[in-house]
């Protein structure tokens, strides 16, 4: 028996989303569907940052939440790394249902340093851990409604995430063959 699901990389900004799921899909030999540059293809190139400068926010979160859903409909399931902004869409919280949804999680404060080495995320307010800080106290608590696996990414790798995730994996299997031995 084989997990055959979406597996979805969640979090905020600078929580290592893209670097997990590629780890991820590299070594359960899925494909990846990462919405940062997906979009760019899609969109002449363009970062996140440049949309929400050019176009607004709203039509930068109406593309990610675009992108989640064409990626959990996809077959075979890939592994998603999933915008943050895609968790405060009912609609796309639903969506989520039948995928393993895994939160990486880390102090604000660890998440804007993170965000200072890379352009390519907007920056929706000039104090990044400001910012951050209030992303997380509302999106926290949707995303702990979604995810089936939290991570403190501050105190834990890609390759240990990576690691749990597939030991989780396993024992869901295991879980399920065992049930369908029983129903025999």
């Amino acid at each position: 028996m084989k997990y055959d699901s979406p597996i979805v990389v969640m979090g905020l900004m600078g929580s290592g989303k893209s670097s997990v799921a590629r780890l991820l899909a590299a070594a359960l030999d899925r494909s990846l569907r990462d919405s940062d540059p997906d979009l760019a293809a899609r969109y002449g190139g363009r970062t996140a940052a440049e949309t929400f400068v050019l176009e607004g926010a709203d039509v930068l979160h109406e593309r990610e939440s675009r992108h989640l859903r064409e990626a959990l409909a996809q077959t075979p399931p890939p592994v998603i790394a999933a915008a943050a902004s895609v968790i405060d869409n009912p609609a796309d919280r639903t969506a989520l249902g039948p995928a393993l949804v895994v939160w990486l999680d880390a102090p604000a404060s660890v998440l804007a340093e993170r965000m200072r080495s890379g352009e390519h995320r907007p920056h929706f307010e000039p104090d990044l851990e400001a910012m951050l800080t209030t992303q997380r106290a509302h999106r926290g608590p949707l995303f702990a409604e979604v995810a089936d696996l939290t991570f403190d990414v501050s105190a834990t790798t890609p390759e240990e995430v990576v690691a749990e995730v597939i030991r989780s994996l396993d024992e869901v299997i295991r879980s399920l063959e065992q049930s369908t031995r029983h129903d025999d």
